[in-house]
């Protein structure tokens, strides 16, 4: 079993910053040798899509649309992921989901992920 648990998201105005962290845990994410951590983001009506990924080799990918403005960080003791979010814009409304799988190739592919958390709302403002 793998466990995804999601924290932090809420509202912010254009401009402001928000951190959202994502925790990994169970048997099964345990015996992973190589893992992608990443998040990604769903619009309503819309296809998920990737925001940020950091895997096993620390190893960090951005979604061009987030690029220098999010930062993806991992702390393996933990088993966790943080997303600092900044420069935020009304366009990054969207509920933001992590999800971990058990290898460290196509990170940024959501389909490819079989474990996901419940999702975090992030609303900004203008």
């Amino acid at each position: 079993q793998v466990q995804v648990v999601e924290s932090g998201g809420g509202s912010v105005q254009s401009g402001g910053s928000l951190r959202l962290s994502c925790a990994a845990s169970g048997d099964g994410y345990s015996r992973f040798r190589r893992y992608c951590m990443g998040w990604f983001r769903h619009y309503p009506g819309k296809e998920r899509e990737a925001v940020a990924s950091v895997d096993s080799d620390s190893r960090a990918a951005y979604a061009e649309s987030v690029s220098g403005r999010f930062t993806i960080s991992q702390d393996t003791a933990k088993n966790t992921a943080h997303l600092e979010m900044s420069s935020l814009k009304p366009d990054d409304t969207a509920m933001y989901y992590c999800a971990v799988k058990g290898s460290n190739s196509n990170c940024l592919v959501p389909w490819t992920y079989h474990y996901w958390g419940q999702g975090t709302q992030v609303t900004v403002s203008s």
